[in-house]
Order: structure tokens, then C-alpha cells, then sequence
């Protein structure tokens, strides 16, 4: 099924307000959802050039290794 809004007519808040009842919905059922298998590849090539520099920045934080050390000790 395909459902239609008159999205012309809608105001923002409208708008919003439909996606936010769509994105709880999908989030109510997100363990029926397979992420795709490039999603994954994405995943690990991200974490492979992940910059501990900035995630302390970010975060205040410096990340930890895979070992379980803190980046840099």
C-alpha cells in the first residue's frame, strides 16, 4: 500500500509531524530490517580511518584502542 499526502497543503509542522510518527514506527520495528551488506563495508572502512584526534575533540574523550587502551598510551 502507498499512502499519499496532500504535501502541497501541509504545513512544516505538518510535515514534520509525519515523519516523526513514520521514523517511531520504523524504529518500533527496526530488528525486521537487514542493514544491506555495503552498509556493513561502509561500517569497517569508517572505523579503519577513524581519527582519534578528532573524536577527543568531539568528545573530550580519547577513544580506545582495539586492545582496550586508550589511543596513545
Amino acid at each position: 500500500m502507498i499512502a499519499t499526502l496532500p504535501l502541497k497543503k501541509m504545513s512544516i509542522q505538518d510535515k514534520i509531524s509525519a515523519m516523526e510518527s513514520i521514523w517511531e514506527d520504523l524504529c518500533q520495528n527496526a530488528g525486521d530490517i537487514a542493514s544491506p551488506e555495503w552498509h556493513k563495508d561502509i561500517l569497517k572502512e569508517r572505523e579503519k580511518n577513524r581519527n582519534p584526534a578528532l573524536i577527543h575533540f568531539l568528545t573530550g574523550k580519547m577513544p580506545k584502542s582495539k586492545s582496550g587502551k586508550k589511543s596513545g598510551e
